[in-house]
């Protein structure tokens, strides 16, 4: 058994948005950094707030939780699983011998709605025809009327 008589220094800790290809399945990810620790041991869990209500336990099916630890930092990605259009904000807790530490800032996860179908693009595409067709019926009608009239009646 080792024996340090260094004294306990508490986590500094910092709440990111993580940029992952999650956004693209209509997930949202955050990264929480806690660094310059002492013992480098430490527990994260998270809280959410949905504007202007109370703070709350992050429900276990919301999201999932990965941990980094390397020498000096450790981190945890929350990759959550939110509903469209919900507004929260979330905030990350360090639990660390020298107690726990709150993150000083919350993130804000906007939910990106979800990508279109290819029904929907086709769907689109098909309108964005009919439209442009509809242009150059219009366009042609007009120039007829117009060349029509230019002529003036017949002197025959």
């Amino acid at each position: 058994m080792i024996i340090v008589d260094e004294p306990v220094v508490k986590p500094v800790v910092s709440v990111y948005p993580a940029a992952s290809r999650a956004h693209l399945e209509g997930k949202s990810s955050l990264l929480c950094l806690a660094s310059a620790m002492f013992p480098p041991l430490v527990q994260f869990s998270w809280k959410r707030r949905k504007e202007n209500g109370p703070l709350e336990e992050l429900p276990r099916d919301e999201g999932e939780q990965l941990e980094i630890r390397e020498s000096g930092h450790t981190a945890s990605i929350l990759l959550i699983h939110q509903q469209e259009n919900s507004k929260y904000k979330y905030r990350c807790d360090v639990l660390h011998e020298g107690g726990t530490v709150e993150a000083q800032t919350e993130q804000e996860v906007s939910t990106l709605p979800p990508p279109l179908s290819q029904y929907q693009v086709k769907l689109f595409c098909l309108l964005y025809t009919q439209l442009i067709v509809k242009s150059l019926v219009y366009c042609c009608g007009l120039s007829l009327l117009m060349i029509l009239r230019n002529k003036g009646p017949s002197t025959s």
